[in-house]
């Protein structure tokens, strides 16, 4: 057992997995007699989630760390010859590789039973950044053993890498058994292999433009949704002014409905109290008619008996 051995074993499993394995092996080191390796092994850090998504992109697609690692080459090429069109050109690139890869890293975790969020799917990208600003953080990433995301404006110093504690990984690309003495065959070998890189670059290359244009298209969608949003907020807006306006409309016309009811209400008994006053005044109309009509035949029975007697 050799720490290389041990660490490229332990940045492989899952954070969960990590401190249970760690300290298992230093505590198998410790049994063998080797003390020295035992307190190596456990001073290894366990990863981050977004350190260890970055990790597991390096470890289960490592094609894809050559194409960042020439583009950040070439970004930083372009910075120091300052020329602005290539540095154009390949900047797009970048936020296309970046996102790319990011998404990878992040379907990778969630493949692995081990989701990540946005802010860790932040951090991968700001890992990114950093792999193609500064080469010692490309060097870090390309280990598959990074303990903490990178920073591109904090720098390199402030992240703890396990190649502090272990040797760094070997190549992420499968070994190749070791050449013998160069001649026309290795350097044929060599110009192949070579072509094969230039050809996965150009690959990688075209898959960032693709995915940058895919990625415009989303942002053009993106804005004219927020558009659509702003005017139906403005046409929603406009809606619930006017419902305000005919909900005090409508209690204003139930206000004047019930003073209309009252006044239905006070006029129905103002008739019904005439009605009464005409019936009292008929019933008294009727009544003087018949003391009338009874004393006028009174009197007429009067003057008669009256006549007799004469």
């Amino acid at each position: 057992m050799d720490l290389e051995t041990v660490a490229d074993e332990l940045y492989g499993l899952r954070p969960d997995e990590f401190t249970a394995a760690r300290d298992q092996r230093a505590a198998q080191a410790r049994e063998d007699g080797d003390s020295p390796l035992a307190e190596r092994i456990k001073a290894l850090r366990r990863p981050g989630l977004a350190a260890w998504a970055c990790n597991l992109l390096v470890r289960e697609q490592p094609d894809e760390v050559e194409p960042l690692v020439q583009l950040g080459e070439g970004l930083r090429q372009a910075h120091r010859g300052l020329d602005g069109e290539r540095l154009r050109e390949l900047s797009r690139q970048r936020h296309a590789l970046i996102h790319a890869l990011a998404s990878q890293a992040a379907r990778l975790a969630e493949e692995a039973g081990h989701p990540i969020g946005e802010g860790a799917r932040r951090e991968i990208e700001q890992t990114l950044h950093a792999v193609l600003a500064d080469e010692r953080a490309a060097r870090a990433w390309a280990s598959g053993r990074l303990t903490k995301a990178l920073s591109e404006t904090t720098g390199f110093d402030v992240v703890a890498v396990a190649a502090d504690a272990a040797p760094p990984r070997r190549a992420t690309t499968p070994r190749t058994p070791a050449k013998p003495p160069r001649g026309d065959r290795d350097t044929r070998a060599d110009e192949r292999a070579e072509e094969r890189r230039r050809q996965k670059l150009a690959e990688a290359r075209r898959d960032a433009e693709e995915a940058g244009r895919r990625l415009r298209d989303r942002e053009k969608e993106a804005a004219a949704a927020d558009r659509d949003a702003e005017q139906a907020g403005k046409l929603t807006g406009e809606l619930e002014r006017r419902l305000e306006e005919l909900a005090q409309e409508r209690e204003r016309t139930e206000e004047r409905h019930r003073g209309a009811r009252a006044e239905e209400r006070e006029a129905h008994d103002r008739a019904r109290a005439a009605q009464r006053a005409v019936r009292e005044a008929s019933g008294r109309a009727e009544t003087a008619a018949a003391l009338v009509e009874r004393l006028t035949g009174e009197r007429r029975d009067h003057r008669g008996t009256e006549g007799g007697d004469g």
